[in-house]
């Protein structure tokens, strides 16, 4: 069934309604059980829904948050637009879903969709199983276009590349029941192929894409992050440069008797004076993450999925060690930037909502890499955001693509929060947290 040459919206929305309330039975049988779903409003809290087969009432005493509710019931239309990834595959087929994510959040932001409101939309299985999450999107036009509709469909028809989006529609029955009827392309034609009643559920615990981090941007050991990049060398020629630089560093290295200081903290913080002082002080070897020999091809790897550029950085880190593991046996070593910075922005960039989201302070997920190097010390700069922004505009320089956002984005600037509070927490089971007039600074 395509959407090519339909007629006018609400003629259309009747026949479906006739077409799908007989099937509604069958079709949800087709649905994976119990499918949930996060979605990130806009004062960086998340609302939580479910799918399923019919109505048994509130699920686990769960009630319907009226913010949701007024989301997916205001005038207009909704559509949900989700990449499947099967909960066992491999590195490629994570790449080239974030690849494909990618692609369509730029194309969504364009031409007939930039009426409509775009917001981050999480789907995954309860119980925390790794590999469940699917990242996609909520689109509600508020229009209900007959445009919209089509621009999705032949955004659909144009990933010919696997994993398929699959889109999804809500609509509200004579009973007042919100379903979400799930379409596919199939032969070129968008075709129905279940459908799955609407219904609220509980938050969970811990926020559903942790079990799938360590597998996606913080990666636990050096041969999981270079496996992503393996998968990358087809459409990204720097990355066999970069293989060869880290096979070229010992699987296995030692600190030798002199202290590692890592000093970490965002842009304009001071850690360009501070590691300067410090190194000069104890006569150090002053080392960055990531090292002179990758550094040229940030720009690169910024402009990919977060599961490339967290990969890209974490073995920069293994690089950095490589060198701290030499230096140190002949002097002290200071080094701008190590893993917390690289841990940090990934679970700031994955993980959607506020700071309640975060993992708490003894997870997992915190734990240092066993094959990575480990500093004797930690120092972590902080200035307040005011401060930060006025130190950057004093420098004259022109405003990146995230600063601007900070300046004008409530949920970027709590992202950014979420940064500083998870470097603390990083920091916290790693290192010694000291103040900076300690070494007589001026920041």
């Amino acid at each position: 069934m395509a959407f090519a040459s339909r007629p006018p919206t609400q003629l259309l929305l009747g026949r479906l309604t006739r077409q799908l309330r007989p099937r509604r039975g069958a079709c949800a049988r087709t649905m994976v059980p119990d499918r949930c779903f996060a979605l990130e409003l806009p004062d960086c809290t998340l609302a939580h829904f479910t799918l399923r087969a019919d109505a048994p009432g509130d699920p686990q005493g769960a009630r319907w948050d009226p913010r949701l509710a007024a989301i997916l019931g205001s005038p207009g239309r909704n559509y949900s637009l989700c990449l499947p990834v099967a909960p066992d595959a491999g590195y490629g087929a994570r790449v080239r879903a974030a690849k494909l994510h990618q692609r369509l959040l730029h194309q969504l932001r364009r031409g007939p969709f930039q009426q409509c409101q775009l917001r981050r939309l999480l789907s995954y299985c309860p119980g925390g199983q790794p590999g469940s999450a699917q990242h996609g999107f909520l689109l509600h036009d508020p229009w209900d276009c007959l445009e919209t509709r089509r621009a999705l469909v032949e955004l659909l028809r144009a990933c010919e590349e696997s994993p398929h989006p699959h889109l999804g529609e809500f609509e509200t029955d004579p009973h007042g029941q919100l379903w979400q009827r799930l379409w596919a392309l199939q032969d070129g034609q968008q075709v129905e192929v279940g459908s799955a009643l609407v219904m609220p559920t509980q938050e969970p615990p811990l926020h559903p894409v942790l079990p799938d981090l360590p597998s996606s941007v913080v990666f636990p050991s050096r041969e999981a992050a270079r496996a992503v990049l393996e998968a990358c060398t087809s459409f990204i020629p720097e990355v066999q440069a970069v293989l060869d630089l880290v096979d070229q560093c010992p699987k296995q290295v030692q600190k030798g008797k002199f202290p590692v200081i890592v000093i970490e903290g965002l842009d304009a913080t001071g850690k360009t004076t501070v590691t300067q002082s410090v190194s000069d002080s104890l006569k150090a070897v002053l080392l960055k993450s990531p090292p002179s020999c990758v550094a040229q091809w940030r720009k690169i790897f910024d402009d990919e999925p977060t599961i490339i550029r967290r990969a890209f950085y974490s073995l920069g880190n293994y690089i950095v060690a490589s060198e701290i593991a030499k230096e140190s046996t002949q002097s002290p070593v200071v080094v701008d930037r190590y893993w917390h910075s690289t841990a940090t922005y990934a679970l700031a960039t994955e993980i959607s909502g506020g700071l309640q989201h975060l993992p708490p302070a003894h997870h997992h997920i915190y734990q240092w890499p066993k094959d990575l190097l480990k500093p004797d010390l930690v120092l972590l700069l902080t200035v307040s955001p005011e401060e930060r922004m006025r130190r950057i505009a004093g420098r004259g320089m022109e405003k990146t693509r995230e600063e601007v956002e900070l300046e004008a984005n409530n949920v970027f600037r709590q992202k950014k929060l979420c940064s500083t509070i998870a470097e603390k927490r990083l920091g916290s089971l790693t290192a010694l947290w000291l103040s900076m007039n300690l070494f007589h600074c001026t920041i």
